[in-house]
């Protein structure tokens, strides 16, 4: 379809969202002529969500924000088993208790983005466990269960792809995308709620749900996924060789979190504008037709809008502030992340080894060991080849840290406790 007439939907296609839509008339259409309710579900599996999960996220804030009500459906009954969808292994099962710890992380990651409330279009969430786990087996298998072909649910990609390697796929598993289908049928019912988003991954879970809809006598329901993102280079989005890119604070810092995308490949600034800020779009033209070493502006540029939109303006040009100290003044920037270490354990001498699994900077003695050898390692900006040196009281500056580097743009104070 060339241009949609509703305010979401052109959004969406302008900055890159849509993947498929189920019927992009239909939807266009229902969007253009009245306030529409959508939702996207999200599986506790962690205490907070991290940056894969960002371009959700961002569908449900600009669904909100151009006049409809966004559901953020949290999977405190789903979590109990877990999305299979081209998965190698089951998930690891998780207790109540474990789910519930998680849910009230998460939660905190959408305030941010979302405004809640009981409004036309304030956002809800909502926990299926509500309903799932008040479900009766046998009145839930006679009622809608036997609307589900095994023989499709055995065509989809996500369950082949396990099939094929000969994984093995629990009967337990296999419920998730019944019982994903009921959620939508269930939010329908509550809610009015007449979307589902995703990622592409989950097309065929969707589609599911509309086909149950139509089965139970719903209204038209419809599909809309966004695209499996990668870098440039091929690697997940959220994901870098130290883990995770935590939404939540406590378990990633602001300035990390901006140095994440302060290190976005030069082939995925324009990309990630569009996807991750709320830039207008002729600005972010303006900042992908930089070339050279203007790209670096457009990568701070997008490091601090993504930063200021989860964690606020004023701790987003704190690290940006941080950035530009450390990196251009080579200034000592006393909001880098430290760590304490105990003043006795430097008088005597700390092995830079130790040190460097203390600070994160590896996860090993090993792995901290071979930064050394190929020298990526600095003390106060001197380079350390030895992986025998020892880092003590004597290197304590006159702002009393000691600087510890790994490579150019990872940077650690060691403070004496």
């Amino acid at each position: 379809m060339s241009a949609f007439k509703s305010d979401f939907l052109r959004t969406l296609s302008e900055r890159g969202f849509i993947h498929q839509i189920s019927d992009e008339t239909g939807l266009d259409e229902l969007f253009a002529k009245e306030t529409v309710t959508a939702y996207i579900g999200f599986d506790a599996t962690a205490k907070s969500l991290h940056a894969g999960s960002l371009i959700q996220i961002m569908l449900l804030h600009w669904m909100q924000q151009t006049g409809h009500r966004p559901i953020a459906l949290m999977g405190g009954g789903t979590s109990m088993i877990g999305d299979p969808s081209f998965k190698d292994e089951a998930r690891k099962l998780l207790t109540v208790a474990g789910i519930e710890e998680n849910l009230a992380g998460i939660r905190r990651n959408f305030e941010p983005y979302l405004k809640f409330g009981e409004g036309a279009t304030d956002a809800l969430m909502i926990n299926n466990a509500d309903w799932l786990l008040k479900l009766n087996y046998v009145e839930f298998l006679r009622d809608v269960g036997r609307h589900f072909s095994v023989n499709r649910m055995l065509s989809f990609d996500s369950v082949k792809l396990r099939l094929d390697r000969e994984q093995s796929l629990s009967f337990l598993e296999f419920n998730y995308m019944i019982l994903q289908a009921y959620d939508f049928v269930e939010l329908n019912r509550r809610h009015d709620c007449r979307l589902q988003m995703g990622g592409s991954d989950q097309w065929g879970n969707i589609v599911n749900g509309i086909d149950l809809g139509h089965r139970l006598g719903s209204p038209q329901l419809y599909a809309l996924t966004s695209p499996l993102l990668t870098t440039s280079s091929g690697a997940k989005m959220g994901k870098t060789a130290e883990g995770a890119v935590w939404l939540d604070a406590d378990m990633m810092s602001p300035w990390d979190f901006w140095q994440y995308w302060r290190n976005t490949e030069d082939a995925d600034v324009g990309r990630f504008l569009k996807l991750y800020t709320t830039l207008p779009l002729d600005e972010v033209a303006r900042l992908t037709a930089l070339g050279g070493a203007e790209i670096n502006d457009a990568k701070k540029v997008l490091a601090t809008e993504v930063t200021a939109l989860l964690h606020g303006r004023e701790a987003a040009e704190a690290a940006a502030e941080t950035a530009r100290k450390t990196f251009e003044e080579g200034a000592l920037a006393d909001d880098l992340p430290s760590i304490d270490v105990a003043a006795a354990e430097l008088k005597a001498g700390a092995g830079l080894l130790n040190l460097l699994v203390q600070a994160g900077l590896a996860g090993s003695n090993s792995e901290a060991r071979r930064h050394v050898q190929g020298g990526a390692v600095r003390v106060n900006d001197t380079q350390v080849t030895d992986p025998r040196a020892s880092v003590s009281d004597a290197d304590v500056s006159p702002e009393g840290v000691i600087k510890l580097s790994l490579g150019k743009k990872k940077h650690i104070l060691v403070r004496p406790a």
